[in-house]
């Protein structure tokens, strides 16, 4: 009960903490490359990218490591309530893309279409409507039935779709602001980068896991309630 207040109370300072600073981060670092641009929604924009990556990437370890036969608790029902949260948050970071396309379209104001207008060149738009089917249509589509939700084959590949989706979206803020019309496709320096990043989180994920002799989290208050989720 003790390690359950603790990690609690550091959980919700850090969630406080983190959707304050996740917002501030994508003003400076990304929304800064259009040095005449501003968006208020840009900030939750971000947040809603990062989350939904997020589930997808614990969707697709709690997959494998149920394969492996580490996760032998986890339920169908578990991998179902995973696939609703995907399906749901996808649909409210597309809420966000068009929230702030709408609002960047009506105001027509030069310095804010420039975001759009750079995007809609001949280097990027054909990544930019990709950008829009990767990751609204194909996860609408791919997990609006139930049974979807249920098939661990399909929600590999909707955990898939989504990580290279937003892989994109990331690609797509920031390539145009910094390469511009030199832009020449992908090339070996963003595949490699973005496969030697996956590669450090997967070494260090299993190490750090390795060093634990039970996943199961004893004395646990919910524990019981957990592991007889039913939907």
């Amino acid at each position: 009960m003790v390690n359950y207040k603790k990690s609690f109370n550091i959980g919700v300072t850090f969630l406080v903490i983190f959707g304050f600073t996740v917002p501030l981060f994508a003003f400076d670092t990304i929304m800064s490359l259009d040095a005449h641009w501003f968006s208020t929604m840009f900030g939750w924009y971000n947040f809603a990218a990062m989350w939904v990556s997020g589930l997808a990437v614990i969707t697709l370890l709690l997959i494998t490591l149920r394969k492996q036969g580490y996760f032998s608790w986890i339920t169908v029902d578990h991998l179902h309530n995973l696939g609703q949260l995907m399906f749901g948050f996808s649909i409210f970071w597309t809420y966000l893309w068009f929230a702030q396309f709408l609002l960047i379209y009506y105001a027509n104001i030069p310095e804010e279409t420039v975001y759009f207008y750079k995007r809609w060149e001949p280097e990027f738009q054909p990544w930019f409507w990709l950008n829009i089917v990767i990751n609204f249509l194909a996860p609408f589509l791919i997990l609006m039935s139930r049974d979807s939700k249920r098939a661990i084959g399909v929600l590999k590949v909707a955990c898939i779709v989504l990580i290279c989706g937003h892989w994109l979206d990331y690609y797509m803020m920031i390539m145009p602001a910094t390469v511009g019309p030199h832009h020449r496709g992908f090339g070996v320096e963003e595949i490699g980068i973005f496969l030697g990043f996956v590669g450090l989180f997967c070494f260090l994920f299993f190490t750090t896991l390795s060093k634990f002799k039970s996943l199961i989290p004893k004395n646990h208050p919910f524990i019981g309630e957990s592991l007889h989720h039913h939907i």
